[in-house]
């Protein structure tokens, strides 16, 4: 999750004050989201997905969600 965020967030030129503005969090509790040292809510979640355009899936469970498609000989297609 981590590295996915980082990502996302360089790749759209936002600092981690934008982010947190955009979220109503403060860029400190952010930055732990970031760093995995805290969880964001269901609805954070989302929202953050959401300011990517993007799945919460593929910010939040990707690693997680490739390993267990992977044993299961599935194919995502992206």
């Amino acid at each position: 999750m981590r590295k996915k965020l980082i990502e996302l967030r360089k790749g759209n030129n936002l600092s981690q004050e934008q982010m947190a503005n955009f979220l109503g969090i403060s860029r400190a509790f952010y930055g732990m989201i970031e760093t995995g040292k805290r969880n964001p809510t269901l609805n954070l979640a989302k929202k953050i997905a959401e300011i990517f355009k993007v799945d919460i899936e593929e910010v939040f469970f990707e690693n997680s969600c490739n390993e267990m498609c992977q044993n299961r000989s599935i194919i995502i297609a992206k």
